[in-house]
């Protein structure tokens, strides 16, 4: 690299303390909810607030009632509604996702049927345009093809919405309040015409009930979603459902519609229905998971009744603008700029608040709890698979005290859950999808990046635990292989063994098993360090990704207790690993890169193998749809262009990293890659426009490539990112505070200090 001029590094650091203008930052222009609601996005359009309860948004149909047009409620393609859902879940690759829960449609007709019984979604649903739909941070406006329209805003609670109706027709709101996008085991309703409320709760759960791969295992509730909703006008007529079964003039409905689709749920269901003589109705509604009378708490703590839509999505804009200020980037073009700004939006909401006003939350043995001193807040929903690798680190790196109630959030759970931490906790509910023990990374990698408000000390006794005593649950086949129990499957093999055998690990596949533990060890090695409790043990154990490396092929393969390897071996195969091929798992070693080069054959080696995976035959970029190759699509790969420097060739990780996020990351709807999985492949992005990415998953080191602006401040740090050309395909000079940076990642203390960091190149 070139050093770059002492001159330069005074002017720019000049530059940087000019005065600031006087106008405050707004980047939510910049934020198109719509990225990623098409190509496998799965993202959703809905009002919703930093980390909200509750997200606000449609659910689609593509004529089948039990089913949805979407993975999580909302697809680009997809231009009709069955009604708007008061839950959601960002980017979770199941269809359907997750919640959903109560969808509130807007009706035009006659009520003369049960909408349960409607079960091809022909009447009791409606078409529409995207002419006549607009999605901003906070809030959701959509024009029914029925006439009939929905403007909604949110708080972190509660929501707000204004309904509008053609002339000289009925007009009804439905609440379907069974209808969430798994099912539902039982639901109720309660309408009370004197004080124009309705409300009700629905139980349900069933996260990724209907996959193949071990899905009926949670095919089971583990929470209930209560609702309150008051109108400002009265109402001229009201009624219940049941099943097929409609009851015009009655007040109360029970009856849920099983976890299954098609026959089996058709036509099951309950839900009530409150119809208006006027063309214009609001309504405010609050939600809690724990009960009805915490639902009324939350709507009144939030939203007034002299509040509108518009008062509500004004503070909701204030709000996101304030969260997005983050990260203040100069300079790129506006393409550029709202592909940026969506990612970090994206990245904002999750974890999910799940507490209420009061402190109270569902926990995860089902019972109501109540925040300890010093936790602000309880949170929900935890793709821990997927977000260790990126979104846990940039959390704790932009938000470190949301991190920490995160990490404490899912210390409390694990308690609450016989001391089992849970790959994937949906609300407050283990559902066991994927494989490892992510929490270990995830909380290591949160408290390296500075998030400390939690019982640090606590959470690594309770991982260690798990990772060093075997649990019944791990000889379990149940929910396998998709959703197995164990936490740490057969642990007590794995130990004997240095690797998880396919033959008996209980497991989804023995190869990736054993990375993701050795991954999960080094995290809980590294943790130990901070702690002033080093552990041998650990770090040795973090070393056994090189039990299930074959020297014979070059690859990582599934190997059997007996030790013989698992054959036929193909690269391309998926047999042994989760989610991915052997091609991309054997890169999936980021805490020991000098050990896998060495293993490959030496550095030079090394590289030219990452060479053939991130480039098809004919020497393009390759971008999925191929699992010899990078697939930029899921993420046991995504650290992987970064391993190039590792390997002393930072230019190539600079070329890859950028050229990869210029092809897959784009405006419009299909602009993700991938599933975001709660904003990983987003978090993925706002590192690598910085310029910068976790070393290792349990580190705050930071691997250095070239920023994709001029400039980027992370207030909440002190850290400045400079790049005079941020067009530049190559680095050849870093300098922070003015100081040479020798390699091509920075130490731990940049994220402490903060500082200046110039990036220069060509």
């Amino acid at each position: 690299m070139r050093a770059l001029s002492i001159t330069l590094v005074a002017v720019l650091t000049a530059a940087l303390a000019a005065p600031a203008s006087a106008a405050v930052r707004d980047d939510t222009s910049s934020v198109d909810p719509l990225i990623g609601s098409a190509g496998g996005g799965n993202t959703y359009p809905g009002a919703v607030r930093p980390f909200g309860m509750i997200s606000w948004s449609p659910t689609s149909t593509r004529g089948d009632q039990t089913n949805t047009g979407a993975a999580n409620g909302y697809a680009y393609d997809a231009t009709r509604v069955r009604g708007f859902s008061l839950t959601h879940v960002n980017g979770a690759g199941c269809h359907p996702g997750a919640a959903g829960d109560v969808p509130i449609m807007p009706h035009v007709g006659a009520i003369t049927t049960s909408p349960t019984a409607d079960i091809g979604d022909q009447v009791f649903a409606s078409d529409f345009s995207h002419a006549d739909e607009v999605a901003e941070p906070g809030r959701y406006r959509v024009g029914l093809k029925s006439g009939a329209s929905a403007d909604l805003s949110v708080t972190t609670r509660a929501g707000i919405g204004e309904f509008g109706f053609p002339a000289d027709q009925p007009a009804s709101l439905l609440f379907r309040v069974s209808n969430s996008l798994n099912g539902s085991e039982d639901a109720e309703v309660t309408i009370d015409p004197a004080a124009r409320t309705v409300s009700g709760s629905v139980l349900t759960g069933a996260f990724c009930g209907r996959r193949a791969n071990g899905g009926t295992n949670n095919q089971r509730s583990y929470y209930r979603l209560y609702f309150t909703a008051s109108f400002d006008q009265a109402f001229s007529g009201f009624g219940t459902w049941v099943d097929a079964s409609l009851k015009p003039g009655a007040t109360t409905a029970t009856g849920g519609e099983g976890y299954l689709t098609g026959n089996a749920r058709a036509g099951r269901g309950s839900g009530g229905y409150v119809s208006f003589a006027d063309t214009k109705v609001r309504m405010r509604v609050g939600i809690s998971y724990t009960s009805l009378e915490a639902a009324q708490r939350n709507l009144k703590a939030e939203i007034s009744k002299r509040d509108t839509v518009e008062s509500v999505a004004g503070d909701a804009r204030r709000e996101w603008a304030g969260q997005l200020r983050a990260v203040e980037v100069d300079g790129g073009t506006a393409d550029r700029r709202t592909v940026f700004y969506t990612a970090l939006y994206h990245a904002f909401l999750q974890p999910n608040v799940a507490s209420d006003v009061d402190g109270t939350y569902l926990g995860s043995d089902r019972l109501v709890h109540r925040l300890a001193p010093g936790q602000r807040v309880q949170y929900g929903n935890f793709s821990g698979w997927d977000q260790y690798r990126a979104h846990t680190q940039l959390l704790a790196l932009l938000e470190p005290r949301v991190a920490g109630d995160y990490a404490q959030s899912l210390l409390n759970l694990a308690r609450q859950n016989g001391g089992v931490w849970d790959r994937w906790v949906h609300v407050n509910g283990p559902t066991h999808v994927m494989t490892g023990d992510p929490s270990a990374p995830a909380v290591a990698g949160m408290h390296a990046m500075g998030a400390k408000n939690f019982d640090v000390r606590g959470a690594f006794d309770s991982l260690l635990r798990q990772a060093t005593v075997p649990h019944p649950d791990g000889l379990s086949d149940k929910g396998c292989p998709g959703q197995c129990e164990g936490q740490r499957p057969n642990l007590a093999e794995h130990l004997r063994l240095g690797y998880a055998p396919q033959d008996t690990c209980h497991c989804w596949g023995g190869a990736a098993e054993t990375l993701e533990d050795a991954v999960a060890d080094q995290a809980l090695a590294d943790l130990a360090d901070r702690l002033g409790r080093p552990s041998a043990e650990l770090r040795a154990r973090a070393g056994w990704w090189r039990n299930t490396f074959n020297p014979a092929t070059g690859y990582q393969q599934a190997r059997r207790a007996d030790g013989s390897w698992v054959t036929p071996f193909s690269p391309s195969s998926d047999l042994g690993f989760a989610q991915g091929s052997s091609a991309t798992y054997t890169w999936m070693v980021p805490h020991d890169a000098a050990g896998l080069a060495a293993a490959m054959g030496g550095d030079d080696a090394a590289v030219a193998r990452l060479d053939a995976f991130f480039h098809r035959a004919d020497g393009s970029w390759a971008t999925g749809g191929d699992p010899a190759r990078y697939d930029p699509t899921n993420e046991p790969g995504i650290h992987t262009p970064w391993l190039y420097s590792e390997f002393g060739r930072p230019d190539k990780a600079q070329e890859t990293v950028r050229s990869l996020a210029s092809l897959v990351y784009r405006t419009g709807p299909a602009g993700l890659p991938g599933n975001d999985d709660l904003g990983t492949m987003s978090a993925w992005y706002v590192f690598a426009a910085l310029g910068l990415y976790p070393r290792t998953p349990s580190s705050a080191e930071l691997h250095v490539t070239n920023p994709m602006f001029a400039k980027a401040r992370i207030a909440g740090r002190g850290i400045t990112v400079l790049a005079p050309r941020s067009a530049l395909t190559h680095v050849d000079g870093v300098r922070w505070n003015g100081r040479r940076v020798e390699q091509p990642w920075l130490p731990e203390s940049f994220v402490r200090r903060g500082g200046v960091l110039v990036v220069t190149g060509r």
